[in-house]
Order: structure tokens, then C-alpha cells, then sequence
């Protein structure tokens, strides 16, 4: 398993105000280059008060199988690295809690609730009407603005690895929502990913936000939505470090992610610092779905030239990308299929 530590405690020295007034004046392009959050450790400060976490909540959805094993993999490492926040699941309302349910999805919701401390909340599934498509399912997670029992929530779409807790984002300026900017697409159109959200929930901002799901055509899913609600208005967060896509590694030019044309590509620093890694690397799938060793072969960072030897045996960066792949295999063998037999040991099943 990949190793990593937490988020530093130099983050909760520096003065609030300073971070707030940063993020007043800084525009949306200049945030691609210029970071509120700091240049090494990133992140935002406590200013040594009291918080009250439980106002807080990381969120998940699930609509399947395979990503509520996806969010239970999440809960675990937040839960391991010492969240402070809540974590809530919502989950499709006919999915059985009860401990008589004896279904892989509901053992994995007791397993997480009991082991990890999520609170379960059983919710409808949000779809286009007349559609089918799997995205369209997305718009599920729209329901965050709906969760009014707290002040934020922060969505991190399940496909993909936590590294580092980001509890500070919760002491953000206020914000109807904030999100990363989709570093890999057009800077000069500013388009928002979805992909990590965080929200202030109040029934106004969701019964607009659910309003706008009947109209959209086939090609608008939750991002869109977003980008159209909110382009001008969502807080920044940097997409440094908090949101980094594995396809960034195979990748030849990273000026985007950078942010900058000066500093230097390293693949090893650039993963140390980052909080999320979202699975994302076309043609490779997603980590649970078996690739064609033909498709990993072709598909891998090549190895690099190493001056020591004047060979191409620098291998890091290939050994890097592949490792994230091979962790989240093995996190999700571990903890889903213990998650899917909770229980069954004491009721004789196995």
C-alpha cells in the first residue's frame, strides 16, 4: 500500500484572515498560477479556534455495487488518516440496513457505518426523465445541497484515491459552492470539475439546483450543471493539490497542472503533495475494471533517461503510475470483500 502522510500542523499556524482576504482579490485565472493555500504545505488555516466539526460532513453517493465499494474505500482511508468531519453515504432507499439484509450492499453499509462511522441516509436515485445512461445518475450528488442538517459538505466523486484528509477546506470563506478548476480543459473558458465539491446546503440553492435537471439535454450531466449555475459566482479551489488526474503522469506537457512554465516536472513531488488523485487516464479504465496487459504495456509512462548510466532505466515515474493502480486494487480486495461478508461469519454463511 501506498504510503503517505497527513496533513501537516504548520497548516494551523497561519492567520485565517490572511487566507480570506488572498481569496477575495485573487480573479479565477490568476488562481491558476497564484495559490491562497500556501506554496508548500497547502492548506487552509484553523487560526487556533474551536471548530465544531460536526457541522461539517464528507459525502458520498452510491448507485451500485461497485461505487459504494468505491465509497467505502474513501470512508476507510478518511476514517485511517483522522478526518475530523463527519462522513455521510447516501444511499438508494431500497437498499436494506436492517441487520437481516443479507446483500453484499448491505453489509458493506453496516460495515461502514460500524467501522468507520458513516452515517447512512437513504435517498431516491436523481435521473433525467426518460433517461437511462449511466451518468445521468450523477445528478445524485446534487442532493448535497439538500443535506441542511449541516453548513458544508464536501463530494469527492468516488473514483479515485484520498491521500491526504482536506479537512481545511471546511474553513473556506463563505461560499455557495467551490470547486477545483478542470485543469486539463481550456483555462481561458474557466470551466469548474464537479468532480470535488464543496457546498453550503440551503433549500433554495437545491430546489434551484434540482429545478435544472428536467431541462437538461442528453449531454449536460452534473458538471455542466454546475459550470452553468455557478461559473461566476463558485469559490476557487486550487486544483493544486487538490485534485490531481492519473493520467497527469503519462502526460508530456504538465504546464496546466504546474501552473507555471518555470518549474520543473517531478512526478514523485508532485504525487507527495497531492490530496486527491482521481482515476481519470484514458484509454486506461477505472482500477476495478481488469485492463488487457497489452493496453498497460502500451499505455505505461516509458521509462526515462538516466545521466548516471546513460541508459533509459529511470524508472520511477512508470513504477509510480502503475503502484497507484496496483494500491487501489489491493485497498479494494481487502476492504470490500471484507465489507461484503460483514456478519456473515456469525450467522454461519461462510
Amino acid at each position: 500500500m501506498l504510503s503517505r502522510t497527513t496533513v501537516s500542523q504548520k497548516l494551523f499556524r497561519a492567520i485565517f484572515v490572511g487566507v480570506a482576504t488572498c481569496f477575495g482579490v485573487v480573479t479565477l485565472l490568476k488562481l491558476q498560477t497564484t495559490n491562497c493555500f500556501g506554496d508548500s504545505d497547502h492548506g487552509l488555516a484553523v487560526a487556533g479556534k474551536q471548530v465544531n466539526w460536526s457541522r461539517f460532513a464528507y459525502i458520498q453517493y452510491a448507485t451500485d455495487r461497485s461505487y459504494l465499494c468505491n465509497s467505502v474505500m474513501l470512508f476507510e482511508t478518511l476514517h485511517r488518516l483522522g478526518s475530523k468531519a463527519d462522513r455521510m453515504l447516501m444511499y438508494p432507499s431500497e437498499w436494506s440496513v436492517s441487520e437481516d439484509g443479507v446483500s453484499s450492499e448491505s453489509r458493506m453499509l453496516r460495515y461502514a457505518r460500524d467501522h468507520y462511522g458513516v452515517k447512512l441516509k437513504p435517498i431516491e436515485i436523481q435521473m433525467r426523465p426518460g433517461s437511462d445512461a449511466g451518468w445521468s445518475k450523477s445528478y445524485t450528488k446534487l442532493l448535497a445541497f439538500n443535506l441542511t442538517e449541516y453548513d458544508r459538505v464536501l463530494h469527492m466523486d468516488s473514483d479515485a484515491t484520498v491521500l491526504q484528509i482536506m479537512d481545511e477546506l471546511f474553513l473556506a470563506p463563505s461560499s455557495p459552492v467551490a470547486m477545483p478548476l478542470a485543469y486539463w480543459t481550456n483555462p481561458r473558458k474557466g470551466v469548474f470539475t464537479s468532480a470535488v465539491m464543496l457546498v453550503e446546503p440551503s433549500a433554495a440553492a437545491f430546489n434551484r439546483t434540482m429545478d435544472s435537471i428536467p431541462s437538461a439535454n442528453s449531454s449536460t450531466f452534473d458538471m455542466e450543471i454546475m459550470n452553468n449555475m455557478y461559473k461566476d459566482t463558485a469559490l476557487t479551489i486550487p486544483h493544486r493539490p487538490y485534485i490531481l488526474l492519473a493520467g497527469e503522469f503519462r502526460s508530456k506537457k504538465h504546464r496546466a497542472y504546474l501552473g507555471n512554465s518555470r518549474e520543473k516536472w517531478d512526478a514523485e513531488k508532485i504525487f507527495k503533495e497531492a490530496k486527491y488523485l482521481h482515476f481519470s487516464d484514458w484509454p486506461v479504465p477505472k482500477p476495478w475494471i481488469k485492463a488487457l496487459p497489452d493496453l498497460i504495456e502500451e499505455s505505461q509512462p516509458p521509462c526515462e533517461l538516466n545521466p548516471a548510466t546513460g541508459y533509459k532505466d529511470d524508472c520511477r515515474v512508470k513504477n509510480l503510475w502503475l503502484g497507484i493502480y496496483e494500491d487501489f486494487r489491493i485497498r479494494r480486495e481487502n476492504i470490500c470483500d471484507t465489507a461484503a461478508r460483514y456478519g456473515s461469519y456469525h450467522r454461519g454463511l461462510l
